[in-house]
């Protein structure tokens, strides 16, 4: 399944996906890397892996409809029929998500529902929390919603800033974000009435 990554920043999670695209069998391909900041560190995670990659700068746009019609046009020229958001902080035009609709899919740093949007792990720390995690999840018009793939969990311990806490949770997105897409990738994902359902007993969600 070929697949464009786009992001923003350092694309730890795009190296995620690159490093398990080199196992044998892997069924995806990032054929395409896209960062709307030109210096994104992730572009270089892309050049050292011998991915294509292309800097589309928002800024270059009258607006996020034309900025979004140019990422389609390169996206469909690579080939890429799927799209993963790593880091990609823009927000996206409605046109935009419902063209990839159920080929589109992101990754949170929350327990999805709960804590949706900017500085999660400040929230949750503050709020008390003893649990915390990531999801992936099919992406959908209104702000971090959509049917989820996975989900990661991981503690809040009580000594827990929102930098220690997302270095905890990061360490999950990594995991469970290559599983996800390998899921997808296979065959093995339909989303039914807006939730995911799974063709095989033996897919595990992560805890």
């Amino acid at each position: 399944m070929k697949t464009a990554v786009l992001i923003s920043g350092r694309g730890s999670n795009l190296q995620a996906l690159i490093d398990a695209q080199a196992e044998p069998g892997w069924p995806a391909e990032i054929v395409l890397v896209i960062s709307n900041e030109p210096g994104a560190k992730g572009l270089d995670r892309a050049e050292a892996a011998g991915i294509a990659a292309a800097v589309i700068n928002h800024r270059d746009f009258d607006g996020r409809e034309p900025f979004d019609r140019a990422m389609t046009e390169a996206i469909e020229t690579s080939g890429a029929a799927f799209v993963c958001l790593a880091g990609f902080m823009r927000l996206l035009s409605d046109g935009f998500i419902d063209h990839w609709h159920d080929r589109l899919i992101n990754i949170h740093p929350s327990l999805l529902p709960a804590y949706k949007g900017l500085d999660v792990q400040q929230r949750v720390v503050d709020a008390g929390e003893t649990e915390a995690g990531c999801t992936v999840h099919f992406v959908r018009p209104e702000m971090d919603t959509g049917p989820i793939i996975l989900q990661a969990r991981v503690p809040v311990l009580p000594d827990d800033d929102a930098d220690t806490l997302a270095a905890r949770i990061l360490l999950q997105e990594h995991v469970i974000y290559p599983q996800a897409l390998r899921l997808i990738a296979e065959g093995r994902v339909t989303v039914e009435d807006e939730r995911v359902l799974m063709n095989s007993t033996d897919v595990r969600r992560q805890t």
